[in-house]
């Protein structure tokens, strides 16, 4: 009888696992979340509907592998940490990194919903009229709390903010003036500590860390 019961265990859950596997394929995913793994940890990105060109672009490039051993080239401490130049791949020590693209730019999309609190993931860029952003490269803010004295001082560099804005911008932190100038197209939903510890590396002149931080990236989907 224990035999029995033993193989009646078995079977079932063989049998469910297929059945969840069966039930996954016939399933369409309701949202795809981008998983960044260094050293230090991983952050689990998840992308904005809102800015669809962005969010298309970054799940395409992540899926191809396009930044998996890439480096965190540009890391300010209290401002953001950069990455996604594609120069950055196996670069000697020293090198001068931020200059490489993939061959074309995405035209801007600026949501006033969205804003540069702590952990946004957002489009770097150079200076172009239009704002247009980079095709590959992108920063992740880490920024610091403001007080209520420089809410007027931000708003007329950037954007009017929201009350709540206002209120996340106070407590969590970011980099208001940014607003209006870059494309925030997603936001960090777990790991944002690794922000933190990334931003805290001893970094040589132009940025970039003295030792390397690389990068790789995989998709989750999400049922």
């Amino acid at each position: 009888m224990k035999t029995i019961a033993t193989l009646s265990i078995a079977f079932l859950t063989l049998f469910t696992s297929v059945s969840y596997a069966k039930d996954k394929k016939s399933k369409t995913p309701t949202d795809t979340l981008v998983i960044i793994s260094t050293d230090f940890g991983d952050m689990k990105v998840k992308l904005y509907t809102a800015t669809p060109l962005h969010r298309t672009n970054f799940i395409k490039l992540a899926g191809e592998g396009f930044y998996d051993s890439l480096l965190f080239h540009r890391v300010i401490k209290s401002f953001m940490i950069q990455g996604g130049d594609p120069q950055s791949k196996n670069a000697p020590a020293g090198t001068m990194l931020g200059g490489g693209d993939i061959g074309y730019t995405i035209p801007a999309e600026f949501v006033d919903t969205l804003f540069h609190k702590k952990g946004t993931l957002c489009a770097a860029r150079t200076e172009n009229p239009a704002k247009a952003s980079s095709g590959c490269q992108f920063y992740i803010v880490q920024g610091q709390p403001i007080q209520e004295a420089q809410i007027p001082m931000f708003e007329a560099r950037g954007r009017k903010m929201t009350e709540q804005q206002k209120a996340t911008y106070k407590t969590l932190g970011g980099t208001p003036f940014l607003d209006g100038n870059y494309t925030v197209y997603g936001e960090v939903i777990e790991g944002i500590e690794v922000i933190d510890l990334i931003a805290a590396v001893q970094t040589a002149p132009g940025d970039r860390p003295v030792n390397d931080v690389r990068m790789k990236m995989r998709l989750e989907l999400v049922y």
